[in-house]
């Protein structure tokens, strides 16, 4: 651990270390103040699993005592949220909803899951959905594999969830060697951000489609999200201030009705006001960064 600290430290990255529950409970003190002497950066905690009183109680005695050794806490396996982190604001983000891992073993979640999610267990707080899967697939081709997991629907639906999908602690989900295998994804993925100044709802339909843009600085993200039926939309860009700015569009491929992978990455030139028509497939998303024109 000591190496992996230092290396880390060299790579200005902070590390995060995933513990299951009652492991760390039977020894919190000592478990804690070791990750604190470490420079450990925070905890995702795991398999709780249940909401009776002793384990609210346990959540609230976890944040506190995180706290007061300067880590965050991802709580996973866990219940929706209910405003703890109001309380203790290093508590980021949590689990409570069914996420992308349980393709590793059911044909769930489908595309029509994830734009109702955003209307009910987001209202409640970020979740940790933990998106970004690169091997994409849509229903018909779509199987559980435990050991070399896919996700249905398409690759921008993937890209998307990352405006869609509200998280100041944002996983990459997938194995390291699929993203190196996915230069162009990467670009979008290194980029957004997990925490936003403004956010918009273009349009929505509760378990049909979710068109969002948020704001960071001077620069703008949009993702679109569709159950498992095509869809055409059109974006009144007028939220941009006016001026003339450069936007990164990720789009599903001609073929991606059928092959879940395939997307399009287009740049152009783009002013306030305009209309941007957009096309889904099938569980098929839509993202793109928008950013000033630069000379």
């Amino acid at each position: 651990m000591e190496e992996l600290v230092r290396y880390s430290d060299e790579k200005d990255v902070g590390l995060i270390l995933w513990v299951l529950w009652n492991s760390l409970d039977r020894r919190l003190v000592e478990t804690l103040d070791r990750f604190e002497s470490w420079n450990i950066s925070g905890i995702k905690v795991d398999f709780m699993q249940r909401d009776d009183q002793k384990m609210v109680n346990y959540y609230w005695k976890i944040a506190e005592e995180a706290a007061k050794r300067h880590l965050l806490v991802n709580f996973h396996g866990s219940f929706k949220p209910s405003g703890l982190r109001r309380a203790f604001p290093n508590v980021l983000t949590r689990e409570g909803v069914k996420g992308l891992e349980n393709t590793k073993w059911s044909n769930y979640p489908s595309p029509g899951h994830d734009v109702t999610i955003p209307f009910i267990r987001m209202l409640a707080g970020p979740m940790d959905y933990t998106p970004g899967a690169m091997i994409n697939a849509q229903e018909r081709n779509f199987k559980s594999v435990f050991t070399r997991p896919m996700s249905m629907g398409t690759r921008c639906h993937q890209l998307a969830m990352y405006v869609v999908f509200e998280s100041p602690l944002q996983m990459l989900c997938d194995s390291p060697s699929n993203y190196y295998r996915e230069p162009e994804s990467m670009e979008f993925l290194s980029a957004v951000p997990t925490v936003w100044d403004r956010t918009i709802a273009i349009e929505a339909k509760v378990g049909d489609y979710i068109v969002v843009a948020r704001k960071i600085g001077d620069d703008w993200y949009v993702g679109a999200m569709t159950d498992e039926e095509p869809r055409k939309s059109e974006i009144d860009m007028s939220f941009l201030d006016p001026g003339t700015y450069t936007i990164e569009i990720y789009q599903d491929g001609i073929n991606a009705d059928r092959h879940g992978n395939d997307f399009k990455k287009i740049t152009k030139k783009i002013s306030s006001g305009e209309n941007l028509e957009i096309k889904l497939a099938p569980g098929g998303g839509w993202a793109a960064r928008i950013h000033k024109k630069t000379n």
